[in-house]
C-alpha cells in the first residue's frame, strides 16, 4: 500500500462508467487528455475503453504527482461534482471567501467551475502541503 495514496482505483473506475465526457481523467489530474475525452467522446468510445486497462497506472501516476493530507481528494472531487455551483468544495479546502462567491453567483456562472474542474487536484495538494507545513 502506497504512504501517499491520493486517489482511489474504485473512485476512478466509477467515474469511467462516465469517462466519455473525461470524468476520470479530470480526477486523476490528467486535464489535456480530459479536455480532448469531453470534447471527442472519449476520442470516439475508443480511448475511453482503452481507459478501462490504464486506471491502475493513472491512480499511480497520481499517487506520486499529489501530496496526502489532511484534505481528502475524493470528498473534494466528489463536493465539486455534486455540489460545485454552491461552493461547498470551496469551504472543504477553507476557502470560505471563494465557497461564498460560488454560492452567491452559481460558481460564477460555471466559470469557476470549470477552473475548478482544471485545477481541483493542485488545490487540494497545495492545501495537504500548507497543512503539513504548519505541523
Amino acid at each position: 500500500m502506497n504512504s501517499n495514496n491520493t486517489h482511489s482505483v474504485a473512485v476512478g473506475y466509477l467515474t469511467w462508467l462516465v469517462g466519455f465526457f473525461g470524468a476520470h481523467r479530470f480526477y486523476y489530474g490528467k486535464k489535456v487528455t480530459g479536455v480532448i475525452w469531453f470534447f471527442t467522446l472519449g476520442l470516439l468510445f475508443i480511448g475511453w475503453l482503452v481507459d478501462l486497462f490504464l486506471i491502475p497506472s493513472m491512480d499511480r501516476n497520481a499517487d506520486l504527482r499529489y501530496r496526502a493530507g489532511e484534505y481528502d481528494y475524493t470528498i473534494g472531487w466528489a463536493l465539486l461534482c455534486f455540489l460545485g455551483p454552491l461552493g461547498i468544495h470551496r469551504f472543504y479546502l477553507g476557502k470560505p471567501m471563494t465557497g461564498v462567491l460560488y454560492l452567491l453567483t452559481g460558481g460564477l456562472v460555471g466559470i469557476g467551475l470549470l477552473y475548478d474542474l482544471l485545477t481541483l487536484n493542485e488545490q487540494i495538494s497545495a492545501r495537504n502541503e500548507t497543512a503539513a507545513s504548519q505541523i
